[in-house]
C-alpha cells in the first residue's frame, strides 16, 4: 500500500490540500518544475543511448566487424541463421501474453536498445575480468557469478526500463517478459556478429590454442567480454572453427539470453503494478536472471568436456546436449510463470466472452 501522509490519510476530500500534503502542477512554477524534471530525464536517457550507440560503432569500425560484414556477405547470412532459435523463443513468449499485444514500434526499439547496450557490458567485463583471473581457481567462477551474470542482464533490463516500461502500451505484468526477451534477442544478436565475424577464419587447431594448453579459458565475444563467451574444457574448444560451427555454436547460446532477460523483465513488470514493493522485486528479477547466466557460463564448458571425454561423443554433441537440458529446464519454469499468469488472466475476465462482456442474467430477487 502506497504511504500517505497523516494529514492526507484522514481528508475528508473536501479540503485542498495542494502545496500542503498534495500536490499537483497548477502554477507556472510547478508547471516549469515539472518541464525541466521532464527535460533532465530526457537528456540523460538520450546520453546514455548515444554513449551506446558510440561504443558499437566503434566496435564495427575499429574492431573490423563492419569491413568484414561488407567484404563477406555470408557473414550477415550466418548471423541471421544463427538468432533463429532466440527469434522463435521469443515469438512463443510474445504469443503467450494473453493481455492486448505490444507495439511493433516498441517491440523494435527494446531490440535496438538490446543491441546497442550489450557495449556497456563489453566493457565492463573486459575491465574486471583480469582483475578476477587472478584469483586462482575460482576466479573464472567469480567473474561469471559477480560480474557477467550481474552486468549483462541489467543492460539488457535497462532496455526495457528505459523505453517501454515508461509508456501505456506496458499495462500487464507479462509485458515485462515479452519486453525481456526482445532485448535478450538484441543482445544476443549482436553477441553472434561479433563472435561470427571475429572467428570466421579460425581454424580448429587455433581455437584449441584459443583456450589454452590445460583445456579452460574464456572465449569472450571477439576478446571484449560481451556476453563473457563460454568456459571450454578439454576438446570442445575445437568445435568453434569454421563459420558453419562458429554458428551453430552461437545459435545453441542465443535462447539462453531470451529466458534469463525474460525472467527480469517479467518481474520488472511485477515491480511496476507493486510500486510500494517495486525495489525488492526488481533486484529479485535481476538475481534470478544472474545466477541462471552465471551457473551456465560456470558449467557449460566443463560439463560439455567431461561428457565429451567420458561417453566419447562428439564435443559438439555434448555441448548441445548441456544447452538443451539447461535451457529446457529453465525455459520450462518460464512457461509455467507465463501459464500461472495466462490461468489467473482467464479467470479474472472468466465474464467475457469473444470480447464482449456478458452480464449476470438478472433475477426476479434482483428486481
Amino acid at each position: 500500500m502506497t504511504e500517505r501522509d497523516p494529514v492526507e490519510a484522514r481528508a475528508d476530500g473536501a479540503q485542498d490540500l495542494y502545496d500542503i500534503a498534495t500536490w499537483e502542477p497548477r502554477s507556472w512554477l510547478d508547471r516549469l518544475s515539472q518541464r525541466v524534471y521532464n527535460g533532465v530525464v530526457t537528456i540523460t536517457r538520450a546520453i546514455f543511448i548515444l554513449m551506446a550507440l558510440l561504443i558499437v560503432l566503434a566496435q564495427f569500425l575499429l574492431g573490423g566487424i563492419g569491413a568484414t560484414l561488407a567484404d563477406r556477405p555470408a557473414a550477415v547470412g550466418l548471423v541471421a541463421l544463427s538468432v533463429i532459435p532466440a527469434f522463435a523463443l521469443v515469438w512463443y513468449v510474445y504469443r503467450a501474453d494473453v493481455t492486448e499485444g505490444e507495439p511493433l514500434e516498441l517491440l523494435v526499439g527494446t531490440f535496438v536498445l538490446g543491441v546497442l547496450f550489450a557495449g556497456f557490458a563489453a566493457l565492463i567485463n573486459s575491465f574486471l575480468q583480469p582483475a578476477l583471473n587472478l584469483i586462482p581457481v575460482i576466479g573464472t567462477i567469480l567473474f561469471f557469478y559477480l560480474v557477467v551474470g550481474p552486468v549483462e542482464e541489467t543492460v539488457k533490463w535497462l532496455a526495457v526500463r528505459l523505453l517501454p516500461y515508461r509508456t501505456e502500451s506496458f499495462d500487464a505484468v507479462v509485458d515485462g517478459a515479452v519486453y525481456g526477451a526482445v532485448a535478450g534477442l538484441g543482445f544476443a544478436t549482436i553477441e553472434n556478429a561479433l563472435y561470427i565475424t571475429r572467428n570466421l577464419d579460425m581454424t580448429g587447431g587455433e581455437a584449441a590454442a584459443l583456450v589454452g594448453p590445460e583445456g579452460a579459458a574464456v572465449v569472450g565475444v571477439g576478446a571484449l567480454g560481451v556476453g563473457a563467451g563460454v568456459a571450454q574444457f578439454g576438446g570442445v574448444g575445437q568445435i568453434i572453427g569454421a563459420g558453419g560451427q562458429i554458428t551453430a555454436l552461437r545459435a545453441l547460446a542465443g535462447p539462453g539470453h531470451v529466458i534469463y532477460s525474460a525472467f527480469a523483465g517479467y518481474y520488472l513488470g511485477l515491480a511496476k503494478f507493486n510500486p510500494d514493493r517495486a525495489g525488492p522485486i526488481v533486484v529479485k528479477g535481476l538475481l534470478i536472471a544472474a545466477f541462471i547466466h552465471g551457473t551456465y557460463n560456470s558449467l557449460v564448458g566443463i560439463v560439455a568436456g567431461l561428457a565429451s571425454f567420458f561417453l566419447g561423443i562428439p564435443p559438439l554433441l555434448a555441448f548441445f546436449g548441456f544447452v538443451v537440458v539447461y535451457d529446457g529446464v529453465f525455459g520450462y519454469f518460464l512457461y509455467r510463470k507465463l501459464r500461472r499468469y495466462r490461468a489467473a488472466y482467464d479467470e479474472a475476465h472468466a465474464d467475457e466472452i469473444d470480447g464482449r462482456t456478458v452480464s449476470p442474467e438478472l433475477t426476479e430477487f434482483d428486481a
